[in-house]
């Protein structure tokens, strides 16, 4: 009998995703991710209330439990980069870097230690295999799609992996949740930045960079206010800027960062001209099937994604240079946040991405 060990948060998702293997008749094994090591406001650490509701869904299934600690390779591999995109005036997604660097590497390792065949996310995934490849597929579920995350993981990773849940709807899952009074059949979903939670993000940010207030200013140069720290604003973004009325009465928008002279660039209206580009450029270009899907020279037109659960975008893309790739965009897009991935697609198949230089 194949033995599997499932990756549990102790959400709904990755509980479905033990009671579909168990009721399959793996040999199936639970094992919670402890990657964080914090209290929340309220001085409660979080993870013990996942780990307590991963421990009652495994004794309503009936399988075993383990606990592990990866925090000092989180703080390693992920949190190290977090910090130092923030320091040079970018946005990372370090839930990105975490499925590379903790689930599909460090965690994947230890599951195999176990004796494991293979281990199962509740990630909303499919799995393909064609011509001697392991495929990325787009979820049954569009909107819940976590591709996005996941597309630097490669053959290797993806030749283990099972993800149970991406064939069905997130109403389908909870559906099954509750039929089997699974008791986190409830749980709402979470939400924010994998460690970070739902916590006050600049407060938490602050905590480990030291913040430089500067000036807001127009394009051409009016100063409008004072920003907190360039680090705590993305492109694009409109709430928390405190800049009172003035102007042409429209709202104002993070348009870009001076970094050389501490300057945030905002201005009126989302329809501005500089929130909007035709192409960008990606590095740390990463492929599912361990190569990339077009050779110098040549152009693939293809779909993209620059956020999490952004509908499809038609796109075309060259390799420019070593490890870089251009992407031209068929409709001009808002917001393209450098430190954010961009990730492209094939029909229902991921090729990989990179990160938006």
């Amino acid at each position: 009998m194949a033995q599997i060990v499932v990756g549990m948060s102790g959400g709904v998702d990755s509980s479905v995703t033990a009671l579909l293997l168990k009721r399959q008749g793996y040999d199936v094994i639970g094992v919670f991710m402890n990657n964080w090591e914090e209290k929340d406001g309220s001085g409660v650490c979080t993870s013990e209330q996942d780990y307590a509701d991963v421990r009652r869904v495994c004794d309503r299934i009936d399988i075993p439990y383990y606990s592990v600690n990866f925090a000092k390779e989180y703080q390693e591999r992920v949190f190290s980069y977090f910090l130092e995109e923030y320091r040079r005036g970018r946005t990372p997604n370090p839930d990105v870097l975490c499925n590379r660097e903790i689930k599909w590497n460090v965690f994947l390792k230890f599951a195999l230690s176990l004796g494991a065949d293979k281990l199962a996310t509740g990630h909303f995934a499919r799995l393909g295999h064609e011509g001697g490849e392991y495929q990325l597929l787009r979820a049954a579920d569009e909107n819940k799609d976590q591709t996005y995350f996941l597309y630097m993981i490669g053959q290797a990773a993806l030749s283990h992996a099972l993800f149970p849940v991406g064939g069905l709807t997130k109403a389908e899952i909870r559906e099954i949740a509750r039929e089997n009074d699974l008791p986190v059949s409830e749980k709402k979903d979470s939400t924010g930045v994998c460690f970070i939670g739902e916590r006050n993000f600049k407060q938490f940010l602050g905590q480990y960079l030291p913040a430089q207030p500067g000036e807001m200013r127009t394009v051409d140069g009016k100063i409008v206010g004072r920003h907190d720290g360039l680090m705590y604003y993305t492109l694009g973004q409109r709430r928390g800027l405190g800049i009172g009325g003035g102007g042409d009465g429209r709202r104002w928008f993070v348009v870009g960062k001076d970094l050389p002279n501490n300057v945030l660039l905002v201005e009126q209206g989302d329809d501005s001209p500089l929130l909007y580009s035709e192409k960008t450029v990606i590095e740390q270009l990463t492929w599912i099937s361990g190569h990339a899907p077009l050779e110098p020279g040549e152009t693939l037109v293809c779909k993209a994604r620059f956020r999490h659960r952004q509908p499809l975008q038609d796109v075309s893309v060259r390799l420019i240079g070593d490890d870089l790739m251009q992407i031209d965009f068929a409709e001009k897009q808002r917001a393209i946040t450098p430190g954010q991935s961009a990730v492209l697609y094939l029909d229902q198949r991921c090729l990989g991405g990179g990160i938006i230089r």
